[in-house]
């Protein structure tokens, strides 16, 4: 497998850029966003954020040659939430160690990770229905930094927000 250095650092951005949006999307959502249902048939924010999870774990099974799918049952949002950063600083941490990656760059980030980050589009659509928006943002401009996993993210300037 076609290992460089330079695929790992644009995964490692990748999957910085998803931390930031995703931690985004979350901060500050109301004690009950978690079970918003926006219609009969949609699923919540916490069970999104749970596939997001689920989606994590499939990328470093697949990083690390043990491809394997898992549902995992929803919790709550506050745990699901704990889970999605821990899921972003396991892959994290592989992408930044000497293990090989056994899929491609590519692969990993058409898959798991473009799939993450659509989902996290979804939870910020639901926060708009839930009348609990996020401001949009000029990301270009957005203090993204490889290895910044965690709750921790840089608060937009307010100058690139908009509504």
């Amino acid at each position: 497998m076609t290992d460089t250095t330079h695929d790992r650092a644009f995964l490692r951005h990748t999957v910085a850029t998803l931390a930031y949006r995703g931690s985004k999307a979350i901060r500050g959502a109301p004690a009950s966003f978690g079970n918003f249902h926006a219609g009969p048939s949609t699923r919540t924010p916490a069970e999104i954020l749970g596939h997001i999870g689920d989606l994590l774990d499939w990328a470093l099974s697949m990083a690390s040659g043990a491809p394997k799918w898992n549902t995992a049952s929803v919790s709550g949002w506050s745990e699901q939430v704990t889970r999605f950063h821990a899921g972003l600083t396991a892959l994290d941490d592989y992408l930044a160690s000497d293990k090989s990656l056994e899929y491609s760059a590519e692969r990993l980030f058409q898959g798991p990770i473009a799939d993450a980050i659509s989902h996290v589009g979804q939870i910020n659509m639901l926060r708009r229905l839930a009348e609990a928006p996020v401001k949009g943002e000029s990301y270009n401009r957005a203090d993204i930094v490889a290895g910044r996993v965690g709750p921790d993210q840089t608060p937009p300037e307010p100058k690139f927000e908009f509504d």
